[in-house]
C-alpha cells in the first residue's frame, strides 16, 4: 500500500483527530515545514495513541487514512533529540507501525498478541 521510497514524517505532538484535510495540511506546513502536496506521508497521533491519521497527496488530491486499533496503542518513534517535534522514518518502519509492531524490539506488542488468542 505504501509506495517504495516515499518520505514519511511523524508528528510527535498529539493532535485532535477530528481535524480534516485543511487543518492537517496547515500542520504539515507549520510543524514539519513541508508542503502537504509534496508526495510525502504525514502521520499524526491522537492524545491517547489508539488512533492515527496519515495525510498524503496521490497526484490528484489529498488523501486521509485513519486507523484506530481495537486494542493497544501505537508506539511513537523516538526522536533523535529531546526537542524534536517530528521524526522521519522509512516506509518499512511505517508498515511495522501500522501493523502494531514495537519498533524498539521488533515484536508485536503484548496487547496486540492478545487479539490473536
Amino acid at each position: 500500500m505504501i509506495p517504495h521510497g516515499v518520505e514519511v514524517f511523524v508528528g510527535l505532538e498529539p493532535i485532535d483527530l477530528r481535524w480534516g484535510f485543511d487543518r492537517l495540511a496547515g500542520l504539515v506546513l507549520d510543524r514539519i515545514g513541508r508542503d502537504s502536496r509534496s508526495g510525502a506521508l504525514f502521520v499524526f497521533f491522537g492524545r491517547q495513541r489508539a488512533a492515527i491519521k496519515i495525510l498524503f497527496f496521490d497526484g490528484t488530491g489529498l488523501c486521509l487514512l485513519y486507523k484506530r486499533l481495537d486494542r493497544g496503542l501505537f508506539r511513537l518513534p523516538r526522536p533523535l533529540h529531546d526537542d524534536d517535534r517530528v521524526v522521519r522514518m522509512d516506509e518499512a518502519a511505517l508498515e511495522s507501525l501500522l501493523d502494531g509492531v514495537d519498533l524498539e524490539v521488533g515484536t508485536r506488542s503484548s496487547r496486540r498478541r492478545s487479539l490473536r488468542h
